[in-house]
C-alpha cells in the first residue's frame, strides 16, 4: 500500500511529538544531569505540544492531529493541576505523606481519578459516544489477530488469548517481585486484612491507566494513522514514560512498551477495555499486595 506524503507527513509529526514530550525528563536527568522539577517539566511539555497544535494551523497537511494534541493538552493540563496544585491541598498532603497503605493508596488514587475524570470528559466532546473511545467492555470473545511469535493462532479468540496471558503475565510479574524480595510469612499474614483495599485500588488504578493512557491515545490515532502505528506510538509513549518505574531503565521501557502494545491491541480487536483493564488489574493485585505487605514493619 502506498503512502501518501499527507500520511508521512502526520506519522513524522506523531512520533516526533510523542518522543518529544515523552524523552524530555529522560534526556534532562540522564545527558544533561539536571533534575528538572515536575511543575518546570509540565510547563516544557505543554509548550512542546502548543507547538504541535499550532503547526496543525500552519501546515494543513497535519490538520487532523489537532485532536491528538488536544488531547496532549488535556492531559497534561489535567497532570499538572492535580499533580502540582491539588495534590497540595491539606487533605491530600496528609493522606499522600502517612505511612498506612489504605491512607496513602486512597490519596493517590482518588488524584489519578481526577485526571481520568478530565481527559474522559474531554472525549465525550470529542467523540460524542463513549464505545468511539473504548469505554466498553467490548466483545470479550473477538477474533484476536495472530501473532506467531506470541503463541496467538489464527482463528483464536480473546476469550482464550485473554485467560492464557493473565496466567503468563501475573506468573511473571510474581517471580519479579519474588525476585526483588521474599517477604516473611508472618508479614504475609499480617497484611491478608489489606487484601479488599488492594482488589478496590487494584481495578480504580489499572481503569485509571488503561483509559487514560491508552484508549484515548488509541481513539484519536488509530483512523489517522492506522491501526498498527497507534499501537506503536502507544508502546513508546506507555514504555518511555516507564524509565523511571519498576523496573528501572531500559529493562522498565520495554517491559512497558510490550504490555503498552498487548492490552492495546486487545482493545483495537475487541473494541473494548475489558481484557486491557482485567489483565492490568491482575497485575496491579500482586504489585499492592506487595506495597501492602512492605507497609508493614517486622515485628511491628
Amino acid at each position: 500500500m502506498k503512502v501518501t506524503k499527507t500520511q508521512n507527513g502526520i506519522l513524522i509529526t506523531a512520533w516526533i511529538a510523542i518522543l518529544a514530550v515523552a524523552l524530555l525528563e529522560i534526556i534532562l536527568r540522564e545527558v544533561f544531569h539536571y533534575d528538572i522539577s515536575e511543575n518546570n517539566l509540565f510547563v516544557i511539555q505543554t509548550l512542546i505540544v502548543l507547538a504541535g497544535t499550532a503547526l496543525t494551523f500552519i501546515w494543513v497537511t497535519i490538520r487532523l492531529l489537532r485532536p491528538f494534541f488536544g488531547l496532549f493538552l488535556v492531559l497534561i493540563g489535567s497532570q499538572w493541576l492535580v499533580y502540582t496544585r491539588i495534590d497540595q491541598l491539606p487533605v491530600f498532603q496528609s493522606g499522600l505523606d502517612n505511612p498506612s497503605f489504605n491512607t496513602s493508596m486512597l490519596a493517590e488514587q482518588i488524584l489519578n481519578l481526577i485526571v481520568t475524570l478530565i481527559v474522559i470528559a474531554y472525549m465525550y466532546i470529542l467523540k460524542k459516544k463513549r464505545k468511539l473511545f473504548f469505554l466498553a467492555a467490548g466483545d470479550t470473545s473477538a477474533p484476536a489477530e495472530p501473532v506467531n511469535w506470541l503463541g496467538i493462532k489464527e482463528a483464536e479468540k480473546w476469550a482464550a488469548v485473554g485467560r492464557r496471558f493473565a496466567i503468563y503475565l501475573s506468573l511473571g510479574t510474581l517471580a519479579f517481585l519474588l525476585i526483588a524480595g521474599r517477604p516473611p510469612v508472618d508479614i504475609v499474614i499480617k497484611a491478608l486484612p489489606f487484601l479488599p483495599a488492594v482488589l478496590v485500588y487494584a481495578a480504580l488504578n489499572a481503569f485509571n491507566e488503561e483509559m487514560t493512557y491508552k484508549a484515548t491515545f488509541l481513539a484519536v490515532l488509530e483512523n489517522i494513522v492506522g491501526k498498527h502505528q497507534a499501537l506503536l506510538l502507544l508502546a513508546a509513549f506507555f514504555g518511555l514514560f516507564h524509565f523511571y518505574g519498576i523496573p528501572y531503565g531500559i529493562i522498565g521501557v520495554l517491559m512497558a512498551a510490550f504490555l503498552g502494545w498487548f492490552l492495546g491491541k486487545s482493545m483495537l480487536e475487541t473494541r473494548g477495555i475489558f481484557w486491557a483493564w482485567f489483565l492490568h488489574f491482575l497485575q496491579d493485585v500482586l504489585i499492592f499486595a506487595f506495597l501492602a505487605i512492605g507497609s508493614i514493619t517486622a515485628g511491628g
